[in-house]
């Protein structure tokens, strides 16, 4: 009995932590949705880097890589936006761009990674990816959504609107449990 009171007591204030995470996460979720701007979002990667993204070139394996490109304009004020939204929360944090690909309904992009590169969904490196259930759900709904698929991770996906109100995209909160923001930078 005194060995269960005893993990009783070292488990309650982790899950009591991971509690307080996610809803400050919640938190910096649900005011990115306001703060981010979804018109400028769509312009941020250009169109010659959208035709290169799933093109293959056995002579050049890189092509898409090598030909991604954003608007610098639209890149910059996207992107000091999130790493605002990122000192909201009392840890250290990132929130993270994500855009579906127009022609391609189950693939997903990354197009802002924030500072301390933490993602729960991410493989590093790629351009794009196949779109998991939970941002897909977002996208549909507009609901925010809390994720912990990864052990010691925690997420929150958030939408991102165009100023005719259509979802453009989604925001991730996320923080890694032990924090280390050194962990995941290449």
């Amino acid at each position: 009995m005194k060995g269960l009171l005893l993990a009783l007591a070292l488990v309650a204030p982790l899950a009591a932590a991971e509690r307080d995470m996610a809803r400050e996460l919640d938190d910096v979720a649900r005011i990115a949705t306001v703060m981010v701007d979804g018109d400028a979002c769509r312009r941020i990667v250009t169109p010659r880097a959208l035709e290169y993204m799933f093109k293959n070139d056995p002579k050049d394996p890189w092509v898409a890589g090598d030909n991604y490109e954003v608007n610098d304009e639209a890149f910059i004020a996207v992107k000091k936006t999130l790493l605002r939204l990122s000192h909201l929360a009392s840890f250290p944090c990132d929130v993270n761009l994500w855009m579906p690909i127009a022609g391609h309904p189950d693939k997903v992009r990354v197009v802002i990674r924030n500072r301390n590169e933490l993602s729960q969904f991410w493989p590093w490196g790629a351009l794009y990816q196949d779109m998991i259930p939970a941002m897909k759900q977002v996208l549909e709904t507009g609901q925010r959504l809390k994720v912990t698929e990864k052990p010691g991770w925690v997420s929150v996906l958030a939408p991102v609107y165009d100023s005719l109100g259509d979802i453009v995209g989604l925001v991730e909160a996320v923080t890694q449990e032990p924090v280390d923001p050194q962990g995941n930078v290449k």
